[in-house]
């Protein structure tokens, strides 16, 4: 057991976070929601009636969204693109593994099954990491869709206005405000990286250049 967790702890570690940090979000909106309802005349929710509300729906998957759509993004563009000297780009100037053709590997008993397989089954299995974070970004985006649109509803209800269909949000300014205010943090955040990683340096970690590589070498 011991040595599994050694093994996969960069991922339990994340996985621990992200369920400590979800769940601070659930207890703090949950208060903070039925702060706002109580100042309306309303009572106040408990935590598992908040979950259900579009409000949080809406919060969750509107940050969902930003994050798949980043790494999609990222997957797809390291593709393309390079940034001399920074640890975040294939070398500019020779091949890099990644983009060997698969169909040209030798097999081993250890090469993965898609790759032994062929056919539409490689097509796919060479292109899953970007797929994986696509599907992933439209399935956020529809529940960010579906979720604001019943915490848009009931922001209008609660101000005698009339409710507005699920596309009628989606044509919103207030469905894009909150998508966009997203997107660009998470792109900055990327470009930060991307650039500081060529002067900038992290002493035992896999997302910087060793400490004593020169400013123009480019890669890990």
């Amino acid at each position: 057991m011991r040595q599994w967790m050694k093994d996969h702890g960069l991922l339990l570690a994340n996985a621990g976070l992200f369920v400590a940090f979800l769940g601070g979000m659930v207890v703090s909106g949950a208060a903070s929601y039925s702060e706002e309802q109580q100042s309306h005349g309303q009572p106040p929710l408990g935590v598992l009636e908040y979950v259900g509300t579009g409000h949080f729906v809406e919060a969750v998957f509107e940050n969902w969204e930003s994050e798949f759509l980043q790494m999609a993004m990222y997957v797809v563009l390291t593709i393309f693109l390079f940034q001399k000297g920074s640890s975040e780009s294939k070398p500019v100037d020779k091949p890099a593994p990644q983009d060997e053709d698969p169909r040209d590997a030798k097999h081993t008993a250890k090469t993965p099954w898609p790759v032994r397989r062929g056919g539409w089954v490689l097509k796919v299995y060479e292109h899953s990491l970007a797929g994986l974070f696509a599907l992933l970004f439209l399935a956020s985006i529809t529940l960010h869709a579906f979720g604001g649109t019943a915490a848009y509803n009931e922001e209008q209800v609660s101000h005698g206005l009339p409710e507005v269909g699920l596309w009628e949000y989606v044509g919103s300014s207030q469905f894009w405000f909150e998508s966009f205010q997203n997107w660009q943090s998470e792109f900055l955040a990327v470009a930060v990286l991307v650039g500081a990683s060529v002067y900038l340096r992290q002493r035992g970690s896999p997302e910087s250049k060793p400490v004593a590589e020169p400013h123009k070498e480019t890669g890990a």
